[in-house]
């Protein structure tokens, strides 16, 4: 019998990915250096990029890591498709646009992460509803209805526009899911843990600026490929403990059942 722990915690280590949400290549560069070999991927988003450029992203690349670049593109189809080949030429392993630019403009992104990418390309993700909204904030720009139904219908919309997958929260996942099918790929921000190394829940776990938030293990039985956490492990005294601390937690929930 294979060694089911062994194997899901590696799983559960290449579906962690942690935010870079700092503002210099100093402070991304120690993080990441404390991180190395306890997560899959780093995130790279606006903070971040706007400080560095793309010199951050080459760098991490080059030295064997996987990014996500989150700048959510979201412009006419033609801007769009270039900036998307120029995320693909950077070598990052994902990145994002938002579903709301339509379909025009999602399927000029593939066009582009195809022109600038080698073999694979990276993943193509539409940003569905942002997890700091909630349904009064959806209902204040003119989009009406739930949170949930809203992305429902963005993801299935991606989906036809022939987008790899979706960044949604944990309470939207079992809709992606029956309106998308197994294989389309989920990223679920707004993670926060259940407890840290010593079994007290963690001061920067509360919600910030989040509004749909859930744990790794809820996040991953729902049905979550890939699990973006920040503050939580990067603000946390020993980085790394906290990272494994949410992989034990991602690894418990992808362990088979013994019912």
């Amino acid at each position: 019998m294979l060694p089911m722990p062994q194997i899901n915690k590696m799983a559960a280590r290449n579906k962690l990915i942690v935010a870079l949400d700092v503002p210099s290549s100093k402070a991304a560069v120690q993080v990441a250096s404390k991180l190395r070999g306890h997560v899959g991927m780093f995130k790279v988003g606006s903070e971040l990029f706007c400080a560095e450029g793309p010199v951050m992203v080459r760098n991490l690349v080059a030295g064997g890591d996987k990014v996500f670049l989150d700048l959510k593109f979201n412009d006419i189809p033609n801007t769009v498709r270039a900036a998307a080949r120029e995320a693909a030429l950077l070598g990052v392993s994902m990145f994002n646009i938002h579903a709301t630019g339509g379909r025009k403009m999602m399927e000029a992104a593939m066009e582009g992460a195809h022109e600038g990418a080698g073999k694979p390309r990276p993943l193509v993700l539409a940003v569905t509803v942002l997890t700091s909204l909630a349904a009064g904030d959806l209902a204040e720009i003119g989009l009406g209805g739930s949170p949930e139904q809203a992305v429902g219908r963005l993801a299935r919309l991606a989906q036809e526009a022939g987008l790899d997958g979706v960044v949604a929260s944990a309470r939207e996942i079992n809709a992606i899911r029956q309106g998308c099918g197994p294989h389309f790929v989920i990223v679920t921000p707004g993670i926060r843990p259940a407890v840290m190394p010593d079994g007290v829940a963690p001061a920067r776990s509360k919600p910030d600026d989040q509004a749909r938030i859930a744990t790794p293990i809820a996040a991953i039985r729902s049905g979550a490929d890939f699990l973006v956490v920040g503050r939580p492990i990067t603000q946390a005294p020993d980085p790394a403990a906290a990272a494994d601390a949410i992989v034990n937690e991602m690894e418990k929930a992808l362990e088979p059942s013994l019912a």
